[in-house]
């Protein structure tokens, strides 16, 4: 199958399997007519593998790893393992973070209702986030991580 024909099989776009085909995840052969590049079942099967791995938040790069460990007859699962083992505890530090964001845009928002709209003069641009104490709960300063 052509690529427009492996893409809407897959339900991605043309461009996707031509990226991943850019970046070696795919391996067409090449149709010795016209040049056209040509994949079959396990090209699908193999997109399909990207993709679920994509939802996993596994990188292109480390896809590659995967695949290529799988390629040479070797289980990638201990990497497959150690890379989400790694990765967890940054999800779990990211959503606090986002969660804490979250807490400081509300009570801003909450505080910010009660508030008159100001005028830049000069001096000022926006009283509302000028008035926003600098310690907002460290409101723009990445998480700190405990030893």
């Amino acid at each position: 199958m052509k690529v427009t024909e492996l893409a809407r099989t897959a339900g991605v776009t043309a461009e996707t399997v031509r990226h991943y085909t850019r970046q070696a995840l795919l391996k067409p052969s090449r149709d010795p007519d016209n040049g056209y590049q040509l994949f079959d079942q396990r090209d699908l099967e193999r997109l399909r593998f990207i993709q679920r791995a994509r939802t996993l938040g596994f990188s292109l790069k480390e896809i590659a790893d995967i695949l290529e460990q799988a390629d040479q007859g070797d289980s990638p699962c201990p990497l497959v393992r150690d890379l989400l083992a790694a990765r967890l505890p940054q999800i779990h530090a990211r959503i606090r973070e986002l969660q804490a964001l979250a807490d400081r845009m509300e009570r801003a928002m909450n505080e910010w209702s009660r508030l008159p709209d100001g005028t830049p003069d000069g001096h000022s641009i926006c009283r509302l986030i000028e008035q926003t104490p600098d310690n907002a709960d460290a409101c723009c300063a990445p998480a700190r991580k405990s030893s």
